[in-house]
């Protein structure tokens, strides 16, 4: 099956340390492994953003999420189970993540993604992988393939070869983030 074949290409990509073009649960995205500092370096020098503005991370599901974060709120698995839509969380208390990618703060953009594709690429590659959208940054979000730019396209190591001509009901992820005192707001409706 062609999934299976770009999932395979993707995954060997990603475990060499580069970065790829790849179709998410909400928009086009970039991605590496979460893990390693260089691939997202490479990732920020692509997309011209600083680095004080960091990326979101995708896990494949919620038992993921305490392996990259200490004290998750209980009320964050209320939300994840009863949000229809994707929902990006900004945790507290990061861990076990590139230092690159968390913030000075030490909080961590995280989403539990629901696509077929994203989903089994990191369970096959058994790490989290970055998710910001493939673009320049203050580009309009790529909400199809055809309006990814060439550069982004020619910048990566693989451009995923699936639902290129595919016209999905999407857009970025609702956001909330959880403060230190259990209280949350949401960022991003």
């Amino acid at each position: 099956m062609k999934i299976d074949e770009e999932i395979k290409k993707a995954v060997k990509v990603l475990k060499d340390g580069g970065i790829i073009v790849y179709p998410t649960d909400t928009i086009w995205g970039i991605g590496c492994d979460a893990t390693n500092a260089k691939a997202i370096k490479r990732i920020y020098q692509l997309k011209k953003r600083k680095e004080k503005k960091t990326f979101i991370v995708l896990v494949s599901d919620e038992n993921q999420i305490t392996d990259y974060v200490d004290d998750v709120p209980e009320i964050a698995w209320d939300l994840l189970k009863s949000y229809d839509r994707p929902l990006t969380i900004i945790y507290n208390n990061a861990k076990n993540l590139a230092k690159n990618l968390i913030r000075e703060d030490n909080t961590i953009a995280m989403r539990v993604t629901r696509d077929e594709f994203s989903k089994r690429l990191i369970e096959d590659f058994g790490k989290p992988i970055v998710s910001t959208s493939a673009n320049f940054s203050g580009d309009q979000n790529p909400l199809t393939f055809n309006m990814i730019s060439e550069g982004i396209k020619n910048g990566v190591d693989l451009v995923v070869d699936l639902y290129h001509n595919s016209m999905n009901d999407v857009k970025p992820s609702t956001i909330i983030r959880f403060h230190q005192n259990g209280e949350f707001e949401t960022i991003r409706p």
